[in-house]
């Protein structure tokens, strides 16, 4: 009943706000002025792939081989690539007398292709799965497939042919696409366990950062603001290509919902848009982000400029509170995102991200000497923002915090959760007991995603538990990495490698923004810092 509630409520939030969408040409200029400029590197699939013929689905490995009905090709470009295929194709035998019917699939990972694609009856459109079928006319010819592709794995297969000749794969290469420039990396230098968990976080970023700082190349490939501020922190510490973050900022900005309201992720084509989706938490990080982006690069004049967007992402929480400063149950909030799971109650979480985002926005508002102004303004002072932080702060503790149990509830159900202890030490309202006292609990909400590991680690380093913080993003990710990942995943269950929130792992992203978080803690903590 409750995912029932919270699933009809955020269908009617985005349904009511489903149109209207405000632009501000100034800002969306400035947006494309600071696009980067995408670096291209060719690609050859490895010579002598190495364990994949396991399965007898997969026919050979060799390409110089021809191709008849029913068999197959399986190519391994060696890493995760984000780009086009290109097949040069022929053939042995006679002229060819009929066309050739090819499927081409691709995957991040090789179990992908062990799924039956007409079996994925999901939630998430088929149409993500990367799966392609094509007639070739006239051979021999060169093969480029328009659309572009995340993969490491593609499977060529022969689904008919004429009796009279067979198809060879001549050639085969990628053209691989990506706006970080290798020469920027900063150099990494730790343990072999903590630099190969930082290569896999690098190349996950890397695959990333195309026009902008996309969530996933296969799916969805676009901006969400949830991924940007996570990308944003390890860009800091890795490529530091820091116009890409700004460009960013300025879409969000530059593309609101009539009240103002950012919305939680943008298309770029066929025009820029700004997508009807809207979360009540990653409206607030606009604020973090804007934030984080200063106290990387110090720029006051683009913080001067989107504060204004930022003020506003915080008065429209402010509607979402009832008179005891405490924030509304998800019902009612619509929704708040937290992490991929509809049985996590969130009210708790909403509390605490906005405690987050409201001190984000105190110290910018304190940086641009807002709080001096004297006569009338538009802008809130510190003193205020002080005060509307204090009086939530005290409601949190107040009416979320059970002292039986030492954590923090939330809900009608007064769920015990890891997401609600995390966000109430990241928020300032608790210290690093709540986080000690949750583990004791075995029936505790636990986390589902990289995403929420990151904020749980964040969470463990303010409340200096440094050394349990790099003991579970090692266990975590680390799993990941035993697992053979080459980029890091959307969604991570240890105990079920496969999960999936869609209905079928067919669809999971293998490349997610949000779990490149490794590079940022190993680099800003460990390094040259702790043994």
């Amino acid at each position: 009943m409750y995912e029932r509630r919270l699933w009809t409520a955020e269908m009617r939030y985005i349904l009511d706000n489903k149109c209207s969408i405000q632009n501000n040409d100034y800002f969306l200029q400035k947006a494309k002025s600071l696009f980067p400029k995408l670096q291209k590197t060719v690609v050859f699939p490895q010579s002598n792939p190495q364990e994949l013929l396991k399965n007898e689905i997969f026919s050979r490995t060799d390409s110089e081989e021809p191709l008849g009905t029913g068999e197959s090709l399986l190519l391994d470009f060696g890493d995760h690539q984000v780009g086009y295929l290109t097949l040069k194709l022929g053939y042995t035998g006679s002229h060819p007398d009929a066309p050739v019917w090819l499927r081409v699939r691709f995957a991040e990972r090789l179990q992908e292709l062990k799924e039956d694609v007409n079996a994925y009856h999901g939630w998430i459109s088929k149409g993500w799965i990367q799966s392609e079928e094509l007639h070739i006319d006239v051979l021999p010819t060169v093969l480029n497939l328009p659309r572009r592709y995340a993969f490491r794995y593609v499977l060529i297969e022969v689904l008919d042919i004429s009796s009279k000749f067979r198809l060879t794969v001549r050639e085969a290469f990628c053209t691989a696409v990506s706006s970080a420039m290798r020469e920027k990396l900063q150099p990494y230098h730790g343990s072999p366990e903590d630099e190969a968990l930082d290569q896999i976080a690098c190349r996950t970023l890397h695959e990333c950062m195309q026009t902008v700082f996309e969530d996933g190349p296969k799916r969805d490939r676009r901006l969400w603001i949830g991924d940007l501020r996570l990308q944003a922190l390890v860009n800091y510490e890795t490529y530091r290509q820091n116009d890409m973050v700004k460009s960013c900022l300025y879409l969000f900005a530059g593309s609101t919902l009539p009240d103002g309201r950012v919305s939680a992720c943008i298309f770029l084509e066929p025009e820029i848009e700004a997508d009807d989706t809207v979360m009540f938490d990653y409206s607030l990080f606009f604020i973090a982000t804007l934030r984080d982006y200063y106290n990387a690069t110090g720029d006051r004049d683009t913080v001067r400029e989107l504060y204004p967007t930022a003020l506003r992402q915080w008065e429209l929480a402010q509607q979402n509170f009832d008179d005891n400063d405490v924030i509304r149950d998800s019902d009612q909030l619509g929704w708040c995102f937290v992490d991929w799971d509809l049985h996590l109650n969130k009210q708790a979480s909403a509390q605490g991200i906005y405690l987050y985002c409201t001190r984000a926005l105190l110290d910018m508002t304190r940086m641009l000497n807002l709080h001096t102004q004297t006569g009338e303004s538009p802008f809130p002072s510190a003193d205020d923002l002080e005060k509307n932080l204090q009086r939530k702060t005290e409601a949190a503790k107040t009416y979320f915090f059970d002292k039986l149990a030492g954590v923090f509830v939330s809900g009608e159900s007064r769920q015990i959760s890891y997401a609600s202890q995390v966000w109430m030490v990241l928020g300032g309202a608790a210290d690093g007991s709540v986080l000690d006292a949750v583990e004791r609990i075995p029936q505790a909400h636990r986390m589902v995603t990289p995403y929420m590991y990151h904020h749980y680690i964040e969470a463990l380093l303010q409340a200096d538990r440094t050394e349990k913080a790099f003991e579970v993003l090692r266990r975590y990710w680390g799993g990941m990495a035993r697992e053979g990942a080459d980029t890091f995943w959307e969604l991570y269950n240890p105990e079920n490698p496969s999960e999936s929130p869609y209905g079928g792992s067919i669809v999971n992203s293998y490349c997610h923004a949000w779990s490149c978080g490794p590079a940022y803690f190993l680099r800003k903590y460990v390094m040259g810092k702790i043994a």
